[in-house]
């Protein structure tokens, strides 16, 4: 049983990435609202600013690591601040052109963090993840 689409949100610096991504995202049918955020301090600010309107908060974060401003460590540590007062569990991807173990082995230290992808994605991957998250 399928229940109603999946907000997503996109938090990435690269225009590039984040332009084919949406179109990526969109072309799952999984999708509902994309949110896009360069950096962790907007994609915080975006889910602080929601967290009184449930369906502004994210169902899915698709999260780089390396980005100016605030990192994606940075913003996991501070999600660890806010996540007892959103009104919904977020699921969040780590998705990183770094196969570094230290980063695989850093993303498993985060208990908020489902898994660790390394670029690129393909659309199956995606809708894969989605799929499973649209499952009631």
């Amino acid at each position: 049983m399928i229940k109603s689409k999946l907000n997503v949100l996109l938090v990435d610096d690269d225009g590039i990435y984040q332009f084919t991504t949406k179109k990526t995202l969109e072309a799952t049918g999984f999708a509902d609202n994309i949110f896009i955020c360069s950096n962790g301090q907007e994609a915080i600010e975006l889910i602080q600013s929601n967290i009184q309107n449930n369906p502004g908060i994210p169902d899915v974060i698709f999260l780089d690591v390396n980005m100016p401003v605030m990192n994606g460590w940075d913003f996991l540590k501070a999600y660890q601040d806010i996540k007892q007062h959103l009104p919904k569990p977020i699921v969040i991807y780590i998705v990183s052109s770094s196969a570094d173990e230290f980063d695989i082995n850093l993303s498993r230290q985060f208990e908020t963090v489902a898994d660790y992808i390394i670029k690129p994605i393909l659309k199956e991957k995606f809708a894969n993840i989605l799929s499973s998250l649209s499952v009631n």
